[in-house]
Parts: C-alpha cells; structure tokens; sequence
C-alpha cells in the first residue's frame, strides 16, 4: 500500500506540539520493534509530518517585522501508509481531535491536492506576505510614513508588488498615493 497525504484535526495552537508528539510515538514504536526482533521499520508508514505556515510582513511599533503564521489553524499534514497500528498512533496522540473525512475511513489528499499544498507551503516560506490584504473601495488609515494618520480610500490594489494605491484628502483634494501593505490598516 502506497503512502498517502491525510489531514490530521489537533487543537488550534498544539500543531507543532502534536507534531513533535507524533515523532516521538513513531520512534518509541520502531524501538520496540527493534526489540522484538522484527524487521518492519515503522518509519515506512509514516514518513512526513508538515505543520503549513507562511512568512508574513507587519508592521510593529514602525519596524518591519516577519513571523510566520499557520496557514490552516488546527490542521497538520501526515504522509503515511493507513492501516490498523499508524490509525491508532496519530488518533491516540494528545490534542489530536482525528482525520479529514470519514471518523472510520479518513480520506486522503489526491497527489495532485498534495503537490499544490506542498509547493504553496514551499513558496511560501521563501516569499513573505503581508498579514492583512485590501479591497479597492475599503476605507484605510495611513500608520507608517508621511502621511501618517491620514485616511483615504483604496483606489487600487497592487497584490504582486504588495502595494496600494489610496486617495487621501490633501487641502480639500483626493490626491492618490502609493503605499505598501503594511503602511495602512482598515478604518
């Protein structure tokens, strides 16, 4: 049976403590493996644990900072071979609430769901983003620079380049200014 992705539910906030939980269990059972003498390494059934975050941009007390965020809050990513004893090992860890899908039948992710999951994660940690994106439209204040304290209107969005363009009142007229992201914050 081939290794499959599959979804794991844990308590938001406990990913990363389920994940090093779920290392630990997998070495204990390949220790007592060994001990019995038996020649199945444990690891063939569960190779990967993935906790998906991303890098993202803030902006905090006028510094740039990076951190990274959780791309999906209480959800690890678990490459295993499912059967009977590696169902029991991920359910039976603490803070682990059970699989996607099915309570009995967990569903995998299709290879091609995984790949993409994989790769945006992958990406992601190389690009960082900014925390919080904007609509054209949406009322903004201005929290870094020039014109701080200022409030306007998003006229454009700029995703790529991670940039706004937003029409501030300067002595009674829309002026139109490009600013980043994290330079503004909704009003």
């Amino acid at each position: 049976m081939a290794q499959k992705w599959y979804i794991v539910h844990t308590y938001s906030g406990y990913e990363n403590k389920v994940k090093t939980s779920l290392e630990e269990r997998i070495k204990n059972l390949e220790e007592k493996q060994e001990r019995k003498g038996k020649q199945e390494v444990r690891e063939a059934y569960i190779s990967e644990i993935l906790v998906p975050t991303e890098t993202v941009i803030e902006l905090v007390k006028g510094k740039k900072k990076t951190s990274s965020r959780k791309i999906f809050p209480g959800y690890i990513l678990v490459k295993m071979e499912l059967n009977d004893e590696t169902w029991h090992v991920v359910q039976d860890t603490p803070k682990v609430t059970g699989f996607a899908g099915s309570r009995t039948q967990p569903t995998p992710l299709s290879d091609k769901e995984a790949e993409e999951l994989i790769t945006q994660i992958s990406e992601g940690a190389y690009t960082p983003k900014p925390k919080v994106t904007f609509d054209e439209g949406e009322n903004v204040r201005v929290i870094d620079g020039p014109f701080t304290n200022f409030v306007g209107t998003v006229q454009e969005v700029k995703s790529d380049k991670k940039k706004v363009k937003v029409l501030i009142s300067i002595f009674g007229r829309a002026t139109p200014i490009e600013l980043d992201f994290i330079q503004i914050e909704r009003n």
